[in-house]
């Protein structure tokens, strides 16, 4: 159950970043409010996964998945550029994370 609920905060960490950059400093109230209760499942989330799971593995594993999936909603609307280092370097993130699930 750990894992599930650190996987579904990550998702929310890529939520509330993609919503703190399109509220504008906070200043578009719908974003902000976006961001915000993403901000709190997410934090909520890996507290919670982090009751069963070392630390170090739980917040690398909730980074790594907030980081790419921020990178690629970011590269899939237009507002960051896609490469081919690009998408490598998000495949050996995706990598690293599944690898530190498979050691658990």
């Amino acid at each position: 159950m750990s894992w599930l609920v650190l996987v579904v905060s990550g998702v929310l960490e890529s939520v509330w970043a993609s919503a703190l950059s399109a509220s504008a400093g906070l200043s578009r109230p719908t974003p902000a409010l976006i961001f915000a209760v993403a901000l709190t499942g997410s934090m909520g989330g890996l507290a919670y996964a982090m009751r069963d799971l070392p630390p170090g593995t739980a917040y690398a594993v909730w980074v790594g998945i907030g980081a790419v999936l921020t990178v690629v909603h970011a590269m899939l609307t237009g507002r960051e550029p896609v490469s081919v280092l690009k998408v490598l370097f998000l495949t050996l993130i995706v990598a690293g994370v599944v690898g530190l699930k498979a050691v658990r």
